[in-house]
C-alpha cells in the first residue's frame, strides 16, 4: 500500500486572495503616506516665517520701523519673501511652495496674523497656518 502524497505550495485561489489583500492595503496606505510626506515638507517654511517675524520685530524695536532683509534664504521647497510698507510701519512675509509643494502658500504680518494663502485642499476660513479637524492647530 502506498502512502498518499501531501500537497505542497499554495493553490491559485490562495495566491489570488493574498494579492487582492495586498492591493487593497496598498490602495489605502499609499495615499496616506503621500499626504504624510507632503505635510512633512511644510514645517521648515513655517519655522522660517516665524524666525523672520522675530527678526522683523527686533529690527522694529531697534530702529522704529520694519525693513525687510536684503536677501532671504529658501526654506526647503519654499521661497521666502518679505514686503515692508514705505512708511516702515507694517510688513508681510510670505512662503510660497515650489516643486513637490507647489500650491502651498503661507504668510505672516506685523500684527502676527498667520494666514494660509494657498493649499491644494483649500484655505481655512480662519487665520492660521494649519488646521486639526475644524480648529486651528497652534
Amino acid at each position: 500500500m502506498t502512502t498518499p502524497r501531501t500537497a505542497r505550495g499554495f493553490t491559485l485561489i490562495e495566491v489570488m486572495i493574498t494579492v487582492a489583500i495586498v492591493a487593497i492595503l496598498s490602495a489605502i496606505a499609499l495615499p496616506a503616506y503621500t499626504a504624510y510626506i507632503q505635510r512633512a515638507r511644510v514645517p521648515p517654511a513655517l519655522d522660517a516665517l516665524s524666525a523672520l517675524a522675530t527678526r522683523m520685530e527686533q529690527r522694529f524695536q531697534d530702529a522704529g520701523r520694519y525693513a525687510c532683509p536684503d536677501s532671504l534664504a529658501a526654506a526647503g521647497d519654499f521661497a521666502i519673501g518679505c514686503e515692508a510698507a514705505d512708511d516702515g510701519q507694517s510688513y508681510t512675509a510670505t512662503a510660497t511652495g515650489s516643486g513637490p509643494v507647489s500650491g502651498y502658500g503661507y504668510s505672516i504680518n506685523h500684527l502676527g496674523v498667520r494666514v494660509t494663502t494657498a493649499h491644494p485642499k483649500g484655505v481655512p476660513a480662519t487665520n492660521c497656518w494649519s488646521m486639526k479637524g475644524s480648529t486651528c492647530d497652534s
